[in-house]
């Protein structure tokens, strides 16, 4: 097992780790789900936020207690659309937001890569890059990329938002450029998923090699 590093107040586990990040509406969600088809552990740190801040979710007493009971929704889960207007308008809100999901958020996914037994695991995490401590933690970094105009269009349909909205989110993570130079691998999903399993059956051979390395 590697040693924690001065980023990461957690070890690192053992598993081979791939780190897969891409921009909003990247399809980063429909690539995981295809090397997982293939026998990659993927632990998804979106999806654990979501479990955090579900009805009754661990870190619903400490949001509700800095942010009030308002960002709650009848049912109790996070009020996302309150929250997400909350911290584009208050910096100080995102950081108090980020104190309380993070920590969280990085040690469930750490136990979940712990106990994988795959042959290696994808870790994916939108903010990968942006947030610098995740990189710790990779051996490997899987960028998926699309156009701008894609992005921009799948998530305008797939939540509703507005394209301002959209560009704003955007606007918040690392540019298309800065992903492509960090990556690995990428893969280009401007196309329909099926025209991308060959791509992706070759990178997860790569993967199972390069995860039976001493």
């Amino acid at each position: 097992m590697k040693p924690a590093t001065e980023a990461g107040t957690l070890p690192r586990p053992a598993i081979f780790t791939v780190g897969l990040t891409g921009g909003i509406g990247s399809g980063k969600t429909t690539i995981a789900r295809e090397f997982e088809k293939l026998g990659a552990c993927v632990v998804d740190t979106d999806a654990i936020a979501h479990e955090l801040t579900a009805a009754g979710g661990m870190a619903m007493p400490a949001i509700l207690n800095c942010f009030g009971t308002v960002m709650a929704t009848e049912e109790g889960a996070l009020d996302r659309a309150r929250m997400r207007q909350r911290v584009f308008e208050d910096p100080k809100a995102k950081l108090t937001l980020e104190g309380i999901l993070h920590p969280l958020i990085r040690t469930e996914s750490l136990n979940r890569l712990t106990q994988a037994t795959a042959p290696y695991a994808l870790l994916v995490v939108p903010l990968l890059l942006e947030t610098g401590v995740w990189k710790h933690y990779c051996d490997r970094l899987l960028v998926v990329d699309c156009a701008e105009s894609t992005q921009i269009s799948r998530v305008m349909k797939r939540s509703g938002l507005s394209r301002e909205e959209v560009l704003r989110i955007m606007g918040t993570q690392a540019s298309r450029q800065m992903r492509l130079a960090a990556a690995t691998e990428i893969i280009d999903n401007d196309g329909p998923t099926e025209t991308l399993v060959p791509r992706i059956s070759a990178i997860h051979r790569q993967y199972l090699l390069a995860s039976k390395k001493p």
